[in-house]
């Protein structure tokens, strides 16, 4: 095979959703209303935090941010596999398709962070509850959300430069519905073993750290909770713990589905990946908005604003 590398590739092809061909206005609809779902529900949580000063506490600071990454990522790829299916079309253009994968690397990772001070905030709540205050301040919260930022976009930017270097074969089908980094690299003539090799590495670091806090966080909660239980404490690490426990469940149990339990493209494959890059993000606000006291009182505070003016 003849290779190609940026400098002459034009486009790449993705194999897509495996759907039927008669069934494409059906899965085009459906992809639709899941991603409207997804940035109005995520943009509500957002006003709501901003409008009620009740939400201004680090918790929901921090779920502002989360709601933002999860618009944006489910924005990366859900848009462009919608027109796909409506124009039947399953190219994407080298530059769209590289800028497509930083983004995405981006706003996983930044997802992947913030669940990880959430956890961190929940366990200085529960744990140290007369210090709350003292140490999440919000220069504190600021710092962590900006390491956030600063780290993901850092990770993304490394993966982007390690691939734009690489030469690619004549066969140019992604098999993936989205440019995604380990179907790129099986594209590859070029020797890959230094991505490889910075994806077990920084990559691995970057997923379990992150994944290690969410875990200690939780474990001393409980362990809090356990040396005096009762019903009443029980409930409120529930109340506390509940909404965010759920996330972090359907975050990383389709993660690590995807890219630790899934080798070959098929169902099981796509499915998984549906699930974190397109329901995950649509069902945040949910999670967030049914289970959570908070956000149903100012989701009625402003209902009752808006009945008022009318």
């Amino acid at each position: 095979m003849k290779p190609k590398n940026q400098s002459s590739m034009s486009e790449f092809h993705l194999l897509g959703l495996p759907i039927q061909p008669g069934q494409q206005d059906v899965f085009f609809s459906l992809f639709l209303g899941m991603y409207l779902t997804t940035v109005l529900g995520n943009l509500l949580i957002i006003l709501l935090i901003r409008l009620d000063s009740r939400l201004h506490t680090p918790m929901y600071f921090f779920l502002s941010h989360l709601a933002f990454s999860d618009i944006s990522l489910s924005s990366v790829t859900v848009p462009k596999m919608i027109i796909n299916l409506k124009i039947c079309q399953q190219s994407i253009s080298y530059v769209g398709c590289i800028s497509q994968l930083c983004f995405f690397i981006l706003f996983a990772g930044l997802d992947n962070f913030l669940l990880a001070v959430m956890a961190y905030d929940r366990y200085v709540a529960i744990c140290h509850p007369l210090h709350y205050a003292t140490i999440m301040r919000k220069g504190l919260c600021t710092l962590l959300v900006a390491g956030a930022w600063v780290v993901s976009s850092g990770s993304a930017l490394l993966h982007t430069l390690l691939l734009v270097r690489l030469f690619f074969c004549a066969n140019i089908t992604i098999t993936h519905f989205f440019c995604d980094l380990t179907a790129l690299l099986k594209l590859s003539c070029s020797d890959i073993s230094l991505s490889e090799l910075v994806i077990f590495t920084e990559g691995g670091v970057l997923l379990f750290l992150p994944l290690g806090i969410v875990l200690c966080s939780y474990i001393r909660i409980g362990t809090i909770i356990m040396r005096v239980p009762s019903t009443k404490r029980l409930f409120k690490a529930f109340s506390t713990c509940g909404s965010h426990l759920s996330v972090v469940s359907l975050y990383y149990g389709t993660l690590i589905s995807v890219y630790f339990f899934s080798s070959s493209w098929d169902s099981k494959h796509i499915t998984a990946s549906v699930m974190y890059a397109v329901v995950t993000p649509m069902l945040n606000p949910f999670i967030y908005s049914l289970r959570n006291r908070d956000i149903k009182q100012a989701l009625e505070m402003c209902v009752n604003r808006v009945k008022f003016l009318k």
